[in-house]
């Protein structure tokens, strides 16, 4: 007999993509500590990309997770905050920091490099003979240790 499995509830799949996405709990976290500006949240996520942030605010935002404000003076300041709704994330995360900090070994933790190849430029012999102007990326074989 074929057992049955219930399904997946839609709001918890849809708050796990939320909050899971790659450095959206991150975001959260940084914002936790109150209103911040934009550079001071990319300084304090080390890796990320200026168009992975502005991404995950922009989706944060659309989601009544984190409000924009834009305070006018010269320059303009922009500040991003957490709403009620995002502020209500803070124990969900705390116990996924408490999980962590219990069964995530740092020294086997992946980084950024590991997730994807490294790609460095090779020589490729060009039909000119010139190697230095056909240089051709190759893509590093990942090594386990």
């Amino acid at each position: 007999m074929k057992e049955v499995v219930p399904a997946v509830c839609s709001r918890f799949h849809k708050a796990v993509e939320l909050i899971g996405g790659r450095w959206t709990g991150a975001v959260i976290q940084v914002l936790l500590r109150g209103p911040t500006r934009y550079a001071a949240i990319r300084s304090a996520i080390p890796d990320i990309s200026d168009r992975m942030l502005s991404d995950r605010l922009r989706i944060l935002e659309a989601e009544g997770v984190v409000e924009r404000t834009v305070v006018p003076e010269t320059p303009v300041r922009v500040e991003y905050q957490l709403t009620q709704k995002g502020r209500s994330l803070e124990a969900a995360l705390g116990a996924i920091g408490s999980w962590a900090e219990k069964w995530i070994d740092p020294a086997r933790a992946p980084d950024r490099a590991e997730s994807s190849p490294a790609v460095t430029p090779g020589p490729v012999q060009s039909p000119t003979g010139n190697d230095q102007l056909a240089r051709k990326p190759r893509i590093k074989p990942k090594v386990t240790p």
